[in-house]
């Protein structure tokens, strides 16, 4: 962005307030789609020749907020069905238009609407990401949730403990199994991190991942030998031999190639040739 200097900046308001080069736009949330298009363009240009935190700056940029405002409805509407209130959506995506609106570059030869909706529509998307059920479940467990939440805070108030499954249920006017798939639905609100750290009984404090069994990398070899045996089985006596003493005895070429009679550039063709001759025969198998 370039800057101007103080004096310059000085320059780019006129007696009545309004920025030298830009047209005064009264109300910028009622310009239509279309004239936002062309007036944007121009106030992208001039915006990057202001001075940011005066005036004109403010003015530019702020327009071009308020005059782009139906580019965040119109990406709000996509998530309608959701159920959440469109003001809330509508609040989250203006911080994708702000943020597209101080990223854009005219030198990027695009259309504006085209750069900001990804912005906007990301910004949406992190907010259902965050503020929504780490796990999908149905509509009627997700009210049940709601509705767990109020009966178990009434009977602890009432009971002066826990309430249980069969007390819920009573006031629910559920059945156990109910009260328990809700029970189990209510974990799908919230997922927790692999670094959450829990108590150990052997180790005091512990992170959640500790606790997760890893794969084990040899289980593949497990496979892989399988298929591996029947192929070094087909192979003539010397190349078992030679698969042997390379792989089993870690010998070198020279090594076996002494034991063999032979020169270590023949080792390495016949190990050359018998590998290839595997490999190509794993390949076949899967």
């Amino acid at each position: 962005m370039t800057v101007m200097t103080a004096t310059a900046a000085t320059t780019e308001t006129v007696p009545d307030g309004r920025v030298a080069g830009l047209p005064e736009v009264d109300d910028p949330r009622k310009v239509a789609p279309r004239d936002a298009r062309a007036l944007s363009k121009l106030f992208f240009e001039r915006l990057v020749t202001l001075e940011e935190g005066t005036h004109a700056y403010q003015y530019a940029r702020n327009t071009l907020i308020e005059m782009n405002m139906s580019l965040v409805r119109f990406a709000a509407g996509r998530f309608r069905s959701r159920g959440d209130d469109m003001e809330d959506i509508v609040q989250v995506g203006m911080i994708g238009l702000i943020k597209a609106i101080d990223r854009f570059e005219l030198s990027r030869e695009v259309e504006f609407t085209t750069f900001a909706v990804p912005y906007i529509i990301g910004e949406i998307k992190r907010f259902f990401r965050d503020t929504s059920w780490a796990v999908h479940v149905p509509r009627r467990l997700q009210e049940a949730r709601v509705e767990l939440a109020r009966a178990t805070e009434e009977l602890r108030t009432r009971l002066g403990r826990s309430p249980t499954v069969s007390e819920l249920a009573a006031l629910m006017n559920l059945t156990e199994d109910q009260v328990i798939e809700a029970r189990l639905a209510s974990n799908g609100y919230n997922s927790s991190s692999l670094d959450a750290a829990i108590d150990s009984d052997q180790d005091g404090e512990a992170a959640l991942a500790d606790f997760i069994g890893s794969e084990d990398p040899a289980m593949e070899l497990v496979e892989d030998f399988h298929d591996l045996a029947p192929l070094i089985a087909g192979l003539d006596e010397r190349d078992r031999q030679i698969i042997h003493m390379r792989f089993v005895e870690e010998l070198t070429q020279s090594q076996i190639g002494e034991r063999l009679g032979c020169s270590q550039m023949h080792v390495s063709r016949l190990l050359s040739r018998v590998l290839a001759r595997l490999r190509d025969g794993m390949l076949v198998r899967r």
